[in-house]
């Protein structure tokens, strides 16, 4: 794919400062950028490689001013990264435009299948699923019985979903996902032995969702394991039976939430947290990375950190006497040696 920058200038509602008709067909970094890459600069400790770049085009902010002469051309734009950012998701619809049907595949008669598919390889859909318009499934991808997928959706090579899950519009689910497999439920016997209990939930999923590669995103025992629209899964998250995570709530890798747990709107939750089963974590809050949430966070916008995690400025001041501990004993013990000292002059 070849672009100039005039077309490029359309797309972002920019101005060309250069030539228009120069042309690019791939994108890089600024600091390895070669004749004919476009590429971008927003970060300012990376300006000093725009006096460098051999890349043909970059993507600016409108307020950049060259303080010495530039070797390259320029789209001045409002935000050169939310720019950059919508000239990646245009270059990965049109890479990622693939219709038709591969084979081997294997269709259920009583599935329903939309306008313009995309059904790689080894593709297996079961029956009464329904499947929208637009939707691409890669090489690989098990659909299972009575599932629906909503228009413009991607499901990419090996993603697996089990019967009665339903996912919404404009969805990107990565490789290896793993929608609706049975949640955690074992009852204990008197012999010491477990017995499972039956997961016979769903897992709906909402519009313009993304879930990163090798996510686990269980059905619920009755009823559904929800996420909500808009919603952002990083890659390898856990997500238990019944859990709910409320819209726009965006989640960082290696984090485990446990079952029946209720995570609100806007969240923002870094890597490596666990939560415990049964919480509810208020709208707006924000959880730092490795943070164990062992209790509900009821108020809105609070921002917590640690193991068991507490409100932030009081975890900080707290960590700063952590590192401190070693000091303090050093003092501590110099103060009981002197104390020793006087009472045995008072008894002397």
């Amino acid at each position: 794919m070849e672009f100039t920058a005039q077309q490029i200038a359309d797309l972002l509602q920019g101005r060309v400062e250069g030539d228009p008709e120069v042309r690019v067909n791939r994108l890089s970094k600024i600091e390895e950028g070669e004749p004919g890459s476009l590429t971008f600069l927003a970060n300012p400790k990376y300006e000093e490689f725009i006096y460098s770049t051999k890349a043909s085009l970059v993507i600016v902010n409108d307020s950049f001013v060259p303080d010495r002469a530039i070797g390259t051309n320029l789209v001045k734009v409002k935000d050169a990264y939310k720019s950059f950012a919508v000239l990646l998701d245009t270059y990965n619809k049109i890479s990622q435009n693939r219709s038709g049907r591969e084979e081997p595949h294997t269709i259920a008669s009583s599935a329903q299948i939309g306008d313009n598919p995309y059904i790689g390889a080894f593709v297996y859909i079961g029956e009464n699923s329904v499947i929208g318009n637009n939707v691409k499934l890669y090489p690989g991808v098990y659909i299972g019985d009575n599932v629906t997928v909503g228009d413009d959706t991607m499901l990419f090579p090996g993603v697996k979903v089990y019967s009665d899950c339903k996912i919404g519009k404009d969805c990107r689910i990565h490789s290896g996902v793993v929608i609706g497999s049975d949640g955690f439920g074992f009852a204990p016997q008197d012999d010491a032995n477990y017995l499972k209990v039956a997961q016979i939930g769903n897992v709906i999923i909402e519009d313009h969702v993304e879930i990163g590669s090798n996510t686990t995103i269980d059905r619920a025992t009755l009823g559904s394991t929800i996420i909500r629209k808009g919603v952002k899964l990083d890659n390898l998250i856990q997500i238990a039976h019944n859990v709910e995570i409320g819209e726009h709530t965006v989640i960082a890798a290696q984090t485990g939430i446990a079952g029946s747990t209720k995570i609100g709107r806007f969240c923002m939750i870094g890597g490596q947290v666990g939560i415990v089963g049964h919480l509810v974590i208020a709208d707006r809050v924000k959880i730092a990375a490795q943070s164990g949430i062992g209790a509900s966070i009821i108020k809105e916008g609070d921002i917590i950190q640690g193991s068991p995690a507490f409100f932030i400025g009081d975890y900080k001041k707290s960590y700063v006497g952590f590192r401190k501990l070693p000091e303090l004993m050093s003092k501590l013990e110099e103060l009981e040696r002197k104390l020793e000292e006087l009472q045995k002059q008072n008894n002397g």
